[in-house]
């Protein structure tokens, strides 16, 4: 794994996910904190910069119901400007650059020049143009990632939009550490997203092996 031009990629370790009381829990999601912690502390000490998507709901957002399938619908979770939707401390975002899908436009100085990026979404797929965030392709182009290590929850929902997201995307290999992250418990998961991404060309890693190519 070569470290020119690689970036990592956070997606939704946010409160409600990561903790037993949150509210939309993903069973067993804490047991991937030391891991995500390990990332975390690599990318600030190696000075790697880090996309971080978390959801940002109110009522309104289409994937919030009083009567969820529990598929495409789910109840209030990740509230705007709540505990909830916040990042847990094993990787809080320090110092961002927060974009929300709301912004009309971005600042590509602060894009190329802060470690972190927060991308706000109100969908599972941070690349939605209308519900996910319709700045994050521009992103991508500003930073023009070679590499991009994915980690956090849920394997079969947000990371999965991340990864085969990015896997469109020409020229760029994509990591993802199924060690430091947690699937919501489907038939066959994960091992069937698993399949899915190798057979995008992703390469499954684990969090020592993403740590030992910046042991010096």
């Amino acid at each position: 794994m070569n470290k020119e031009k690689t970036i990592f990629w956070n997606v939704d370790t946010l409160y409600d996910f990561m903790r037993k009381d949150g509210k939309l829990y993903v069973p067993g999601a804490e047991t991937t904190e030391g891991n995500l912690e390990i990332i975390t502390k690599t990318a600030k000490k190696e000075d790697i910069q880090v996309i971080n998507s978390g959801d940002w709901h109110d009522k309104n957002s289409p994937e919030i119901s009083d009567k969820p399938d529990f598929v495409n619908t789910f109840l209030m979770h990740a509230e705007k400007n709540t505990p909830g939707a916040e990042y847990i401390p094993a990787t809080n975002p320090e110092n961002a650059y927060t974009i929300f899908k709301e912004d009309k436009t971005i600042d590509e100085n602060l894009v190329r020049e802060t470690r972190n990026i927060v991308i706000r979404k109100d969908a599972f797929d941070s690349f939605d143009l209308n519900q996910g965030n319709p700045h994050t392709e521009k992103i991508l182009d500003i930073i023009k990632p070679k590499k991009v290590i994915v980690y956090g929850v849920a394997t079969n929902y947000c990371d999965d939009f991340v990864i085969m997201g990015l896997a469109k995307r020409k020229g760029i290999e994509i990591y993802a550490v199924i060690d430091a992250m947690k699937e919501i418990p489907s038939d066959g998961e994960p091992q069937k997203t698993f399949d899915k991404w190798k057979e995008a060309g992703v390469k499954l890693v684990t969090t020592d092996e993403v740590v030992k190519q910046y042991q010096r």
